[in-house]
């Protein structure tokens, strides 16, 4: 009888550990730059809703928010900083969501069964082709409504201006529906995922977590299209 010593190496022994931890550190990051960038969504569908208000009202508010801190503090110094700690929070979770699908993938080279893939939830299952979208959008709607640069009445308008010339185009407002959409299917299944990452869930809150993620993303995507809605119809002119 032979007697076979099996040696392992330690560095081979520590790196399910490592990339157990690496893994956490990533969902870590993806849900609070999820929540981040969640707050913003939920202030900017509120200053959207003031263009009910009417053209004046919607042109202040956007003025209002470039002064915000003075004279304390220089024109668009809080903006300023806003949109740099809304960049961080993107380049984040897009970095972290590429990297734990890359890591997935080198760790499960075969593709799930059949089975397993309809289990999933389509949100699930889109998420990242459904982020890449919403990115693309995303720098659409800033090239649009911020800058002006893509807009049909271009730079030197309001921004009550640019929004109603926007959303009067059907094929512009069809591509904004469509990114808001696969938003509202990427908040749903995200707000699950951060329930989960943080550990504030378990089997028998996961029912009222996925009632409530799917409430409010609904909500939430339902303020943003009542907007361009309106603009179309002629209820905002």
């Amino acid at each position: 009888m032979f007697l076979v010593a099996t040696v392992t190496d330690q560095a081979q022994r520590g790196t399910p550990k490592v990339a157990k931890t690496n893994s956490v550190v990533k969902k870590a990051v993806m849900a609070v730059s999820g929540i981040v960038m969640l707050l913003y969504l939920v202030a900017h569908v509120v200053g959207n809703l003031k263009v009910f208000a009417g053209r004046e009202s919607f042109n202040s508010y956007s003025e209002w928010i470039r002064t915000v801190g003075e004279p304390a503090v220089p024109n668009q110094t809080v903006l300023t900083v806003v949109r740099i700690v809304l960049l961080v929070a993107v380049i984040a979770h897009f970095w972290a969501a590429v990297s734990l699908w890359r890591q997935a993938r080198r760790a499960r080279p075969q593709a799930y069964v059949t089975k397993k893939r309809v289990a999933q939830s389509y949100a699930s299952r889109t998420m990242r082709w459904g982020g890449v979208i919403v990115l693309l959008f995303i720098i659409w709607h800033i090239l649009d409504l911020t800058v002006g640069a893509v807009n049909p009445d271009g730079t030197d308008t309001t921004p009550y201006d640019r929004l109603v010339a926007s959303f009067s185009n059907p094929f512009i407002t069809a591509f904004y529906v469509l990114a808001l959409i696969l938003l509202g299917m990427h908040l749903r299944h995200g707000i699950w995922s951060v329930t989960q990452t943080l550990g504030q869930s378990n089997r028998r809150r996961e029912r009222t977590v996925s009632a409530f993620a799917l409430v409010f993303s609904t909500v939430l995507i339902a303020g943003f299209l009542i907007v361009p809605f309106s603009v179309l119809l002629g209820l905002v002119d």
